[in-house]
């Protein structure tokens, strides 16, 4: 006697997460770096009957949400321009350090946090989006307790205290994967107290570009989701504002 099982069909929805903080006064960024500015220009009704909104914006190119070019840390490297697409959109994993970095702000992502997430998930895709979880995002926007300092100038690099990736971890995914870009919910991909920036020197070097100052990391899986981050089109450009998302397939 022969039974037919109905095979259920899986319905998914995409979700789409912005990973993006907001532009405003409140915009951290880095210590020595133009924060950002917005004039109101004209903002209410005219005397044609319609109303209009226009502003000016002045801002440094690292500060928020934002990419790091290979450039920035690599003589005749790409420009934000130059950054082919294919690099800034597509499949993504999650490496999530919470756990580590929530009682430590200079917390170094090493070697051990990949291969334990490749233990549980598999090898990192060949031309994955590497995002980087470390809690930190939640801080966000108090400068104090996100950078470690609210003072500002040349001195104020001294007084940095934040979650990165070690040159030692950096080395490994240039020599040992094949990646097409990375980002972290900090400041920079080099921790706070970094003095030579290698994470930076190392990645960029490669090519691979960083994303900075990510943020809603906690609201995505650890694999199989899509990014897409794409910065403002500077030419000559060391970095540029980001507007981030991931696209997460759910079942419904």
């Amino acid at each position: 006697m022969s039974c037919n099982k109905t095979q259920e069909k899986v319905i998914t929805k995409t979700k789409i997460i912005d990973l993006s903080h907001t532009f405003s006064e409140e915009t951290v960024y880095w210590v020595t770096a133009k924060e950002f500015k917005l004039d109101i220009v004209a903002k209410g009704d005219t005397d044609k009957g319609f109303f209009y909104a226009a502003n000016n914006f002045e801002t440094a190119e690292h500060g928020g949400t934002h990419i790091d070019a290979p450039i920035h840390f690599s003589k005749g490297k790409q420009s934000v321009e130059e950054i082919p697409l294919n690099k800034l959109i597509g499949q993504a994993i999650k490496v999530d350090v919470t756990a580590n970095a929530s009682n430590n702000p200079d917390y170094l992502i090493s070697v051990k946090d990949f291969t334990n997430w490749e233990k549980t998930n598999g090898t990192i895709p060949e031309g994955a989006i590497v995002l980087l979880e470390t809690g930190h995002s939640k801080h966000y926007p108090d400068k104090l307790k996100y950078l470690g300092t609210d003072q500002r100038g040349p001195e104020a690099v001294k007084l940095l205290h934040f979650p990165g990736l070690s040159s030692e971890a950096a080395t490994w995914l240039v020599e040992n994967r094949n990646i097409n870009a990375i980002g972290i919910d900090t400041p920079s991909i080099d921790y706070g107290q970094s003095e030579y920036f290698k994470s930076h020197v190392i990645l960029l070097s490669e090519n691979i570009p960083a994303f900075e100052n990510i943020t809603n990391l906690d609201q995505l899986p650890l694999k199989d989701f899509e990014v897409i981050a794409l910065p403002m089109k500077i030419k000559d450009g060391s970095g540029a504002p980001l507007r981030i998302i991931a696209k997460v397939k759910e079942e419904i």
